[in-house]
């Protein structure tokens, strides 16, 4: 039985240079980067612009929005993190930062975010970025110490960035933006199942029922190899809905190819290495293909 670790006492001395690093560290910036690379592709892919000065307010804002809901999150699970070496020197485990300063930035910054969204982007963009929010910090995070169904949970406000940007141009919810938007769900199954596999006794610590955990190592490596498979012909259905060219679709397909032949190569495999490698790669392709999109954009 895991126990709950005591959140350590906040250190007296700390210089305002570390508070503000600890500070921008609860927004999670690695992740708030991605969010940033994917809201701007959607914004850069739509039909129609709504111009630079809004469209650069609209991506600060869906930032603004990830990284409180991170700063909910840190404080939720700051005795999960605790508990976990990957973790337990966030500001929180490590009492560099008093959690009620987390919990505040998370209710505060939203609060003038999602207003900023509705008058600079439109009502759907800020309701979709409520909607993120409420589903990260209010569905997910407490899902995950009691089921692997957190990992399907935890894909959707993953996936609204894109579509975020996307509505902010057009004002609505079509084809193409549900096609940007099924592309990021699609492709965070496969990345966090990996997480899962070399990080799965780092998550047992942390009391996480992760896929790896719950169903085994075997499973999952195959799970992985199976949500790459679907990955493909979801990243491709750009291209007919016209949102990405050939160009795209010939780099989706090759990236696509090599990212199934690196997961079904981990299907017999044994240990943690792979699945970092695989990790890694996750990261690489997404960030490839929001370039080319980016580079080929009307």
């Amino acid at each position: 039985m895991n126990v709950a670790a005591a959140p350590a006492p906040v250190r007296a001395q700390i210089s305002p240079l570390q508070l503000a690093r600890d500070l921008f560290l609860l927004s999670k910036p690695r992740l708030s980067g991605l969010v940033v690379l994917t809201s701007a592709g959607g914004l850069a892919l739509a039909p129609v612009s709504i111009g630079a000065a809004r469209g650069v307010l609209t991506v600060i804002g869906t930032a603004a929005v990830v990284g409180a809901a991170n700063a909910l999150n840190c404080f939720l699970e700051r005795d999960v993190d605790g508990r976990m070496r990957r973790t337990r020197d966030r500001p929180l485990p490590a009492g560099r930062v008093e959690p009620f300063t987390a919990l505040a930035l998370g209710v505060v910054v939203p609060a003038f975010a999602i207003p900023v969204l509705a008058l600079v982007a439109n009502p759907l963009t800020a309701l979709l970025a409520f909607i993120a929010l409420a589903t990260y910090v209010g569905v997910y995070t407490p899902m995950k110490p009691r089921s692997t169904l957190a990992l399907f949970v935890g894909a959707v406000p993953g996936a609204i960035p894109p579509l975020m940007g996307w509505t902010a141009a057009t004002g609505r919810v079509d084809a193409g933006g549900l096609a940007l938007f099924a592309l990021l769900f699609a492709w965070q199954i496969p990345h966090f199942l990996a997480i899962s596999l070399y990080l799965r006794e780092d998550y047992a610590r942390g009391g996480l029922k992760v896929f790896a955990i719950v169903h085994g190592e075997r499973v999952t490596r195959a799970s992985i190899a199976t949500a790459t498979v679907a990955l493909v012909p979801v990243s491709l259905l750009l291209v007919p809905l016209h949102v990405a060219g050939p160009w795209y679709g010939a780099t989706a397909a090759v990236l696509g190819a090599g990212l199934v032949a690196l997961a079904v190569a981990g299907v017999g495999r044994e240990g943690g290495r792979w699945a970092r490698s695989f990790f890694l790669a996750t990261l690489l392709h997404l960030t490839l293909l929001f370039a080319i999109l980016l580079a080929s954009a009307r």
